[in-house]
Formats: C-alpha cells, structure tokens, sequence
C-alpha cells in the first residue's frame, strides 16, 4: 500500500510538472497564456527570452535577446482572447522585423537597415499570397490562398533580391509571397506546414 502510495504521488507530480509545460489553464486574455502563446512561435532558445507583446500593445513580459514576439493577426481581437496561437498568428521577431510588421500593417513601404527573419511555428489564419491584405478566401485570387503551418520568413530589405525564387506555395520549397510588392518576402516551411491545407 504504501509503495501503491509512492508510486501515485510520484505520477501526480510527473503530471502536473507535464501539464505546466504546456498551454497554460484559465482565459486567453491573461498575461500568462498570451506569454506562453506568442513565445511559441519561436523556437524555445529564442522564444523563452524574448520580450513579449499583448493585446494593445502591452508589455507583458521584458526580454533579454533582442528579440519580441507578439500576435501577428491582423483581424479585430477577440473578446475572450485568441483561441490557439495557430489562430493568434503568433510570431516572434527582432527590431529589424518590428519595423517590417509595423510597415505592413500601416499600409506603408518597409525601410530596413539589413535583411530580417521572422518565426511563425504556429503558422498562420489564411493570407492571398498574391496580394497584400487579403484576409478571407473568398475575396482572394482564385487558387493562392494559402493557411500556413509552422514557418519561418525572410524579409529582405531590397525585395529585388528574392524575384528569382518561385511563388509556388505548394512545392515544399522556400517561396515568394506578395511577389513585386514591397512587402515581397520569402516564406521557408517547416514540418508541418501543410496541415491546414485542405
């Protein structure tokens, strides 16, 4: 009975260390599940250091990398919160990816000092990959609408430098989104990157 006993207590605390692990219990809209949230769309090393950025621009948490990570949706937030980080568009970034996304969101031409990567490991709610600000399928390109899974991105400073690459997201290879615009970037899935392909 009483190894019964140990052995319980042992896997009770085996659980509750696995559970705090993960997604964190209680409402989307808390400082802690929008800190685990938008960290994951990095990789550990990168997201469990970087400063992270809540709803309405909160701070929620300082960072000691250079790095920030923060929703990348562009849709109106929820009142309960993002449901997942897949549909928070969660994506980590540095300074020089802060001005790109500040960029696209002002409808403005990004003005970058270098090159610049941006992690989305959650991926993303759905974008035409043709045109910039196109949110919801049936307004898009008959055929390049695309709901990305975990990805990472490149934004280049002159987007003349990734013309060459294809804008065939289907093909498994690094590919051109919003070619011949000056939010031109180059998308490079990850494992599992079509799982929200129908």
């Amino acid at each position: 009975m009483h190894t019964k006993l140990k052995i319980f207590s042992l896997a009770a605390i085996l659980l509750s260390f696995n559970l705090s692990a993960g997604e964190p219990y209680g409402s989307h809209t808390s400082d802690k599940w929008q800190i685990w949230a938008y960290s994951s769309a990095a990789p550990a090393f990168i997201g469990d250091n970087a400063a992270i950025i809540g709803a309405g621009g909160k701070v929620l948490r300082e960072g000691s990398n250079g790095w920030t990570c923060q929703s990348g949706n562009p849709r109106p937030y929820p009142a309960k919160g993002w449901k997942s980080p897949h549909e928070a568009m969660a994506a980590c970034h540095d300074d020089e990816g802060m001005k790109w996304m500040m960029a696209y969101m002002q409808g403005v031409k990004p003005m970058l000092e270098r090159d610049t990567y941006m992690w989305m490991l959650n991926g993303d709610m759905g974008e035409d990959n043709t045109k910039a600000g196109v949110f919801n399928k049936e307004d898009s390109t008959p055929g390049e609408w695309i709901e990305s899974g975990p990805h990472l991105m490149l934004m280049p400073k002159d987007p003349a430098t990734i013309e060459k690459f294809s804008t065939d997201f289907m093909s498994g290879a690094p590919y051109v989104m919003f070619a011949g615009t000056d939010y031109a970037h180059l998308m490079i899935p990850v494992e599992g990157y079509y799982k929200y392909t129908k």
